[in-house]
């Protein structure tokens, strides 16, 4: 792997060999004061103590998506930084859409995180917060049944009252963030912020991702450009609602590896 951006002294040496999980979290680290209430400066999240990043993959003709699933599209060093995403995050935000698709297991614990989180006062593995209006959700599935801390569920106010006692029942812990069946970007965000899960993550859908971007909650924007075409229409990587205003990001970090590009933007 080589780092074409930032440039600096080591970005030679480490373009012949692959980095480490620890040089990838260092490298991917959350901005320094996000995690803790009430810190000063920076973006206007960092100064709540939190902080919403997306990480997505997109073939070069902007599919974000084969046939329905994203894994057609990555690679191991993508999965390897998938992996090291999570491992930093308080939570995993992801549509319900996505959830079944996708196939969504738990978040498990790993050893190679396992010091620098008990380090950030984070739990073994991050919460999953499943975004759903409907909660038209498979409960017995193990990411209800058998993740290490509860999994979260953010409905509106008017969800079916049925669905949600059986998300209960499930284990589930039901967040409200919206005073009507559906979820409000800037209430999830605020609603993990207030159960101190402010290093947030979010892995999609293209809805829910377009979702974060019309509210302007999303904070930075991990996406790896595959070098891959797929034609046909598949969605991108964030649909729904447009913005007034196209929103601006800049580039933080550019990574390469076997012509993939691995990028990291930040909302100006």
């Amino acid at each position: 792997m080589r780092q074409l951006f930032p440039v600096t002294d080591m970005t030679a040496p480490a373009a012949d060999r692959e980095w480490s999980l620890d040089a990838l979290a260092d490298a991917y680290a959350y901005p320094e004061g996000v995690g803790g209430a009430g810190v000063g400066g920076g973006d206007g999240a960092a100064r709540e103590g939190s902080w919403l990043r997306a990480n997505m993959v997109s073939s070069l003709d902007g599919a974000g998506q084969h046939e329905g699933r994203s894994q057609p599209l990555s690679s191991e060093t993508d999965m390897r930084i998938f992996g090291v995403l999570r491992g930093l995050a308080d939570v995993v935000v992801v549509g319900a859409e996505t959830v079944r698709l996708e196939g969504y297991r738990p978040a498990r614990a790993r050893e190679a995180f396992a010091a620098r989180r008990a380090a950030a006062g984070q739990g073994p593995a991050p919460v999953i917060a499943v975004v759903s209006a409907s909660l038209n959700l498979d409960f017995s599935l193990p990411l209800f049944t058998e993740p290490l801390t509860p999994t979260l569920v953010l409905t509106g106010a008017t969800a079916p009252a049925e669905r949600i006692a059986a998300a209960r029942a499930a284990g589930a812990v039901v967040l409200t963030a919206g005073d009507g069946p559906g979820v409000e970007p800037a209430r999830a965000v605020a609603a993990l912020a207030e159960r101190g899960l402010r290093r947030q993550l979010t892995e999609g859908g293209p809805r829910l991702l377009g979702q974060f971007v019309a509210a302007g909650v999303l904070d930075e924007l991990c996406l790896t450009v595959s070098p891959t075409m797929t034609a046909g229409d598949a969605q991108r990587i964030a649909g729904g609602p447009s913005v007034a205003v196209p929103t601006r990001f800049q580039v933080a970090s550019v990574l390469e590896q076997d012509g993939f590009l691995f990028t990291r933007y930040r909302r100006i």
